[in-house]
This record gives C-alpha cells, structure tokens and sequence, in this order.
C-alpha cells in the first residue's frame, strides 16, 4: 500500500465513499463497504475518522464545494444585475443536472440525520455551509456590481436556499427541466428587485 498522509487517506476515503453512496446509497455505506472501495485495511478509517459522522461531515463538504466551485471561481461580470442572477443560478443549476447522484445523496444525509442524533451535527454543518456559500456569493456580486439589497442579506440567503433546495428536489423527483429553469427566472427576477444603487 502506498504511503499517504493521514489527509491523503481522508480524501482517499472520503471518495471512497462518495462513491459507494452515490451507487448504492447511504445505508449501504458501512465503512466495511468504504474501506473496500478504497482498498484500504479497516484500520484506515479508524485512523482518519473518528466516526462516520465525522466522514460524512466530510463527505458533504465536499459535494458542496464541488458544487460552488464554478460559481465563486468564475462569477458572471457583465451584465444586469438580473442577468448576473440568473448566470449564476445557472452555474449552479448545471452541476445539479449533471451531478444529480450527488445532490440526491446530500438529500440522503440529512434525512438520516433527522433521524439519527448522532448524525445532527452533520446536517446543521451543511445547511450553515449552503447558508454561508450563499451570503458570500450574494456580498460579492452586489459589491462588484455596486449594489446593495432592500432586505437583510442573512434573510435573502435563507430565502434563496429554500428555493434552491426545494427546487432541486422536486427536479430530482420529477425531471421537469422546464419548469425549473422558470424557477430559476423567477428567483432571478426577485433577487434583482430587491437590490439598489449603492
């Protein structure tokens, strides 16, 4: 077995895992299950993780930088505010169609989590994740677009993810690509009416 540090082998099993969930889903995952995939000895998970609420923790951090990444590393610059919205939203939007396993295990988590204590800090740690991606990303467009919101930013944030989250699960069920991209003008257009000149 190569040699690895212990935050190497954590990636390494944290793909692992992804891997096992998004294939054969959630219950299926024991770390028996994991560490096969990753063709690692039992003894590995022990190493990295303290439990496997501390491996999921890890697993949705991951999925959600994989699914922001594009949005922060390459935002939208010209445009209307409107325009930059929905640009964004779009970025986003496309990593959930072509990414769809991976948000329907990030739904997988948190319904196990409401129902499991010992995985409650997993799910409140991605929603203040999700929470926080979305003020950020929403103080930086309305800096570099010289705008302000008409309304608290933390209360757009928690409004947006509502939409998004719910939006997305609904795709998942349903597939109605048409309806969610008019979803999608929709946020856009409230989002911009409630911005102003700075």
């Amino acid at each position: 077995m190569a040699r690895m540090s212990a935050d190497e082998r954590r990636a390494q099993l944290v793909e692992a895992a992804i891997a096992v969930m998004t294939r054969d889903g959630l219950a299926k995952a024991t770390t028996r299950a994991i560490v096969a995939e990753a063709g690692v000895p039992l003894g590995v998970f022990h190493y990295c993780f303290d439990s496997k609420a501390a491996l999921l923790e890890r697993v949705v951090a991951t999925l959600h930088e994989r699914s922001v990444e594009r949005v922060l590393a390459t935002p939208p610059t010209t445009g209307s505010v409107r325009d930059v919205v929905r640009a964004t939203l779009e970025t986003y939007w496309q990593h959930v169609i072509t990414h769809r396993d991976e948000h329907r295990l990030t739904y997988e988590v948190t319904q196990a989590a409401l129902h499991d204590p010992a995985l409650a800090g997993v799910a409140r740690a991605q929603y203040e994740l999700y929470l926080h991606t979305n003020t950020e990303a929403m103080v930086t467009t309305a800096d570099r677009l010289g705008v302000t919101f008409t309304v608290p930013v933390a209360s757009l944030s928690r409004y947006l993810l509502s939409v998004l989250d719910g939006l997305t699960l609904n795709w998942l069920l349903l597939g109605d690509d048409t309806t969610a991209a008019a979803v999608l003008d929709l946020a856009a257009d409230h989002v911009a009416a409630l911005t102003r000149s700075a």
